[in-house]
């Protein structure tokens, strides 16, 4: 088993700028076919599914692969080797897909590497994490411990404390179920805070919390290629982040905020 402890922030510092490497790869082929007609494989009520996004994670996968071939992979489209091992990386090819497809430039590339915290778990924790904004061209990296950063530079939530001036991200589902939970929530969120923006990606919605931009994100249900990276980059840039798995593959609640804003505010059920 590698622990987090055992895992040398040399060894940290490599997985990460290996990672950059490959969102920043995978963030070029997005801009590059933003305003060109897409294949959509699949299509759902709630979701689409892009050809793009299977090749971009093929592409994050070969470049990943390179520098460490036996770290298995879990994938939005797929996964390779023991996703169940010591070590996994985590990716989210593109996040915001429907923006993308759509031609909305508001999308980034989501790689995590997150090592078994517990032997006798099946518990897992992010030590990197990189986010890629290919259309702002903004970064987000995070190793555990250290602080977070944006194009290099140290970042940090904000200090607000007050809902009444936060301004505060919300995903959700359309199923039935869902909704019937979701909107009274959002009823009661959208009177305490100052705005509610629901932009279309975890990834994003997270790293702006990360930076100020946003003080806190809630999502009832959500999977952890969405937000693996961003968790680590929260907690590194001082913020708090609450996640709790529910039935699913790979399927959780979450509720990411500036450490003040997120005490006063109710966890989704």
């Amino acid at each position: 088993m590698v622990s987090e402890s055992s895992m040398k922030t040399k060894e940290m510092k490599a997985a990460l700028a290996v990672a950059v490497r490959a969102a920043r790869a995978a963030g070029k082929l997005m801009r590059q076919n933003l305003c060109k007609a897409k294949v959509v494989n699949a299509t759902t009520a709630y979701d689409i599914k892009l050809e793009l996004d299977v090749r971009c994670q093929k592409l994050i996968e070969k470049i990943l692969r390179a520098a460490f071939p036996k770290i298995a992979l879990l994938g939005e489209e797929g996964d390779s080797g023991d996703v169940n091992a010591t070590q996994r990386w985590v990716v989210d090819p593109i996040d915001g897909t429907v923006n993308y497809a759509h031609g909305i430039p508001h999308a980034a590339v989501s790689i995590a590497l997150e090592i078994r915290s517990d032997a006798d778990t099946d518990a897992f924790k992010a030590v990197v994490g990189v986010i890629y904004d290919p259309f702002q061209d903004e970064l987000w990296t995070a190793i555990r411990g250290e602080p977070a950063r944006c194009n290099g530079r140290v970042i940090h939530v904000s200090k607000r404390m007050k809902t009444s001036e936060a301004i505060v991200a919300i995903g959700f589902a359309k199923s039935k179920d869902n909704l019937r939970k979701s909107l009274p929530y959002f009823g009661r969120l959208a009177r305490r805070v100052r705005k509610v923006r629901i932009l279309g990606s975890a990834a994003l919605s997270l790293t702006y919390v990360a930076m100020g931009r946003f003080d806190a994100y809630i999502e009832r249900r959500i999977r952890l290629w969405d937000i693996a990276a961003g968790g680590l980059i929260i907690e590194c840039a001082g913020g708090d982040f609450w996640h709790e798995a529910i039935p699913g593959h790979f399927r959780y609640r979450m509720v990411a905020s500036n450490g003040r804003i997120g005490q006063q505010l109710a966890r989704p059920r």
